[in-house]
């Protein structure tokens, strides 16, 4: 153990004295939070609606029908007020559409009840649906009264959806994009060789690098949590622990996935370029940090199954905007799980067969 901590210190000195990293490490989660947590939105379709119908007659099920068939709705049903936040939680629903009974004869009340975890959907799927049902009004000779309530994030402030993107994105280039270019430096530089002739067992040299990395991550969501609730606004995360389980697995997923990428990367550029544009470009877009997964292409939905950012990203946004408990996030942290078990697995073997 004496041994595997000096090296442990040799790798913390040795990204202290550069500045550049500590930039990088420091300075740029920072500046991205606060500019994307502010300046991005985005448009998004296939909005899964639920139905309660409470009115059941002809007027709800033409105005049904009329919805049914415009391409930006999933139709579902629901049976009582009861199923309307399990849904929610669920994920079987971005929007409950509610028809109630009314005061007037010719006539009825319908209420929207939205997710606002994701503003800019909540916002346009409103409006396209009153639309729909504004037009029918004339021609059925009937008075509708409209309302709409926004759940989880009311004052529909778009930093709340891009706040767990930016996590997801900030860790990827410190654990993988970085990690990956630490122990490929090694390699390059000649160092590797001479750590190789300590006592100190190979993969006990590339686990002393993860540490430091592992570290800096935690401290950096620290900071991004600690901004998010005191300078955006963000409430407190009703279940931190379970935020804490989720950041700490999806860092050793990262990790894993810089280890692997450098066991094939034979220079910096290359580990460099392979990070860019094999893991930074696919989180950024298909993880939903920036276009929503439901508007996608099927076939690009299925490639962003593989992007661990994306089960990290839902699991977050559940945890710190809907404030659910662990239970709901039970299938993405099972599949970071079996994620980080097939890549260290795959990775160390490929680096123990290279440094041998």
């Amino acid at each position: 153990m004496t041994t595997f901590g000096t090296f442990v210190k040799k790798e913390f000195f040795h990204i202290l004295r550069d500045r550049r990293t500590m930039l990088i490490l420091f300075l740029m989660p920072i500046i991205q939070i606060l500019l994307f947590g502010f300046a991005i939105t985005n448009e998004v379709r296939n909005v899964k609606v639920s139905v309660l119908d409470y009115v059941h007659n002809s007027e709800t099920h033409k105005i049904y029908e009329r919805l049914n068939t415009s391409e930006y709705f999933i139709f579902s049903s629901i049976q009582s007020e009861k199923d309307i936040i399990p849904s929610f939680r669920s994920g079987k629903s971005d929007i409950v559409l509610v028809f109630n009974p009314s005061k007037s004869i010719a006539g009825f009340d319908v209420q929207l009840i939205t997710d606002a975890t994701e503003p800019n959907q909540a916002v346009s799927a409103s409006q396209y649906i009153f639309e729909i049902i504004r037009s029918y009004v004339p021609s059925a000779g009937i008075q509708i009264i409209s309302e709409t309530k926004m759940l989880y994030n009311p004052r529909m402030k778009s930093s709340y959806n891009f706040v767990p993107g930016i996590m997801g994105m900030i860790l990827m280039i410190i654990c993988a994009m970085m990690t990956s270019v630490a122990i490929v430096r090694e390699k390059e530089n000649g160092t590797m060789e001479q750590l190789l002739t300590s006592p100190i067992h190979p993969l006990s040299i590339i686990f002393a690098k993860l540490v430091p990395f592992f570290t800096l991550s935690i401290i950096n969501v620290i900071t991004i949590m600690s901004l998010s609730v005191l300078v955006i606004g963000i409430p407190m995360p009703s279940n931190p622990l379970w935020l804490a389980l989720m950041s700490i697995l999806f860092i050793a997923v990262c990790l894993s996935l810089g280890v692997f990428v450098s066991s094939i990367a034979g220079s910096q550029v290359s580990a460099t370029l392979i990070s860019g544009m094999g893991l930074l470009l696919p989180t950024m877009i298909l993880s939903g940090m920036v276009f929503p997964i439901e508007s996608m292409p099927t076939f690009l939905q299925w490639i962003s199954c593989v992007i661990p950012a994306r089960w990290f990203i839902e699991a977050a946004k559940k945890l710190m905007i809907q404030g659910v408990s662990g239970l709901f996030v039970l299938k993405e942290f099972a599949i970071l799980g079996g994620m980080f078990l097939f890549l260290i697995f795959v990775s160390l073997k490929r680096f123990k067969v290279r440094l041998q």
